[in-house]
């Protein structure tokens, strides 16, 4: 088993705590010493309470998604002696009731572009390096949503 660390942080401040008036902003720390603001979307919490600025929790398990995808992708390419010198994605989660009526993530679509070095992988082979990566990905292996990758 391996064990993946994170640390939440927020305080107060002052800010009218029973009101609901208070700023959804905190921060993010990782082992590696990396601080991240974050904060609740502006679709969750209205601003000011929100900051727009910060990633929020939504755009951060896109980002996870997305993220997992694409290192298995270019591990897999690689191993199958394919050159990649850029690789994009612009991810897109989708927020919406579930058959329990819950809000909750229900639709990553994955939105790769990727630029080869040398020969490109026939449609065929690069549908199956999609397949696998996404076959590798805990993250996605961990979600209830559906995850789409849709090359571009």
């Amino acid at each position: 088993m391996q064990q993946f660390f994170a640390t939440v942080a927020w305080q107060r401040d002052g800010q009218d705590f029973a009101g609901q008036r208070y700023s959804r902003a905190h921060a993010w720390q990782f082992d590696g010493g990396l601080n991240i603001p974050a904060s609740s979307s502006p679709l969750s919490v209205p601003l000011p309470m929100s900051v727009a600025a910060n990633v929020d929790p939504e755009e951060a398990l896109v980002a996870a998604t997305s993220s997992c995808h694409m290192l298995f992708f270019l591990s897999l390419a690689a191993q199958r002696g394919y050159t990649i010198d850029d690789y994009r994605d612009e991810a897109i989660g989708e927020l919406s009731r579930n058959g329990d009526g819950k809000l909750a993530m229900t639709r990553i679509v994955l939105r790769p572009r990727i630029a080869w070095a040398g020969d490109a992988p026939t449609p065929e082979a690069l549908a199956a390096l999609h397949h696998d990566a996404h076959e590798r990905c805990y993250i996605a292996s961990s979600l209830k949503a559906d995850v789409v990758v849709e090359a571009r």
